[in-house]
């Protein structure tokens, strides 16, 4: 069993979870996060951690997005959109079982100090901002990284808080090519 506890949007996202994993799960019904929702978020992220874990799309980031801003050292996964999707839905309901271990098994948490900083002229170099399939690169390097998806900012800004190393970024780059 896991001892953190995945935070997902909702009860058919919970019940994938626990198809793949042995965890105890909590649900957020989406943006609105009441009062008691937020508790026992808050309640699970101090006695043993929390990991989220959203549908990777534009309000599965904005609730991740509040609740990283709300619980900073949360860990974060992310299943890539192509694995969350099936017949045009997208959501972790969605992914199969083994896409959901593997996110799991790809956390990453927000470090207080960066290690090794990555720039614009990066992403530039590696084709991940400035070039015809960047966006369609940066999806691909951020689900070999487990970092999800993200605008070139986005992606920069994952990169250097996760504590991404510049050998795992070109490992994976070396793969995908």
């Amino acid at each position: 069993m896991l001892r953190e506890v995945i935070v997902v949007e909702g009860k058919r996202d919970a019940q994938a979870v626990r198809r793949a994993v042995e965890a105890q799960v909590l649900i957020t019904d989406g943006w609105q996060l009441s009062t008691d929702t937020l508790a026992a978020i808050k309640g699970a992220y101090e006695r043993c951690g929390i990991i989220i874990l959203t549908d990777p799309d534009g309000p599965g980031e904005r609730i991740r997005a509040r609740l990283t801003a709300l619980f900073p050292k949360a860990g974060q996964a992310h299943i890539p959109k192509k694995a969350a999707t099936k017949d045009d839905d997208v959501g972790v309901e969605q992914a199969s079982a083994d896409a959901i271990k593997e996110a799991l098994a790809k956390v990453h948490y927000h470090l207080q100090e960066v290690k090794e900083k990555f720039s614009a002229a990066d992403l530039f170099s590696w084709g991940l901002n400035g070039s015809e399939d960047a966006a369609k690169k940066r999806a691909a390097l951020g689900a070999a990284l487990g970092i999800g998806y993200g605008s070139a900012k986005q992606f920069l800004a994952r990169l250097n808080a996760f504590g991404v190393s510049r050998a795992e970024v070109e490992e994976a780059l070396a793969k995908l090519s």
